[in-house]
C-alpha cells in the first residue's frame, strides 16, 4: 500500500473530501501543496486538486489522517495508461507503412497509422478506465488518523 498524508478539507454525507500533503517538495518549486511556479500551476490558477474518498473512519474537516492506493493498482493503471497507447501507436505505425504503396510514400502512410492507431488506444485507455472507476481496487481509503497532526489553514477561492 502507497501512504501518503492528506488533511480533510469538507466533510460530504459520507464522502471526505481530502487534500494531499506531499512529503518531498515539488523539485521545480518547492511547494508541498498545489502547483507553485510551474506553466500548470500558471495555467490552472494555482489550485489545489481535492480527492473524494469514502469517509470510513468519520473524520472531521481539519483532522489529518492517512490515505492509501493499492500498489497493484497504481503499476496496472501506470502500464494501461501508458503502454496501450504506445502499442497501438507502434501497431498503426508498422501495419500501414507495410500496405503503403511503393510510390515512396510510405514514411507518410506510417505516420498516418501512428496517428491513427495513437488516437484509438487513447479512446480504449477511456473505455477501460470508465469499467475500473467502481473497482474497489482502484479507489484511494483512508487508512487511519495521522500521528502527527498538522494544522494546515486551507486556502479556498472567495475567502
Amino acid at each position: 500500500m502507497i501512504e501518503e498524508q492528506a488533511i480533510v478539507v469538507g466533510i460530504e454525507r459520507d464522502q471526505a473530501l481530502l487534500e494531499i500533503i506531499r512529503s518531498k517538495p515539488c523539485g521545480l518549486c518547492g511547494q508541498t501543496r498545489g502547483c507553485g511556479v510551474t506553466i500548470w500551476g500558471r495555467l490552472l490558477g494555482h489550485r489545489n486538486s481535492v480527492l473524494r474518498v469514502s469517509n470510513q473512519i468519520n473524520a472531521q474537516a481539519g483532522d489529518s489522517v492517512i490515505v492509501g492506493v493499492d500498489e497493484k493498482a497504481l503499476l496496472v493503471s501506470s502500464l494501461t495508461a501508458y503502454g496501450v497507447p504506445l502499442l497501438l501507436l507502434l501497431v498503426g505505425a508498422a501495419s500501414m507503412g507495410a500496405f503503403a504503396p511503393a510510390s515512396g510514400y510510405a514514411d507518410a502512410y506510417a505516420l498516418l497509422g501512428a496517428g491513427i492507431g495513437f488516437v484509438l488506444g487513447l479512446f480504449l485507455v477511456r473505455g477501460l478506465a470508465g469499467g475500473r472507476g467502481l473497482d474497489a481496487l482502484y479507489r484511494p481509503v483512508i487508512l487511519r488518523q495521522a500521528d502527527a497532526f498538522v494544522k494546515i489553514r486551507t486556502c479556498h477561492r472567495g475567502d
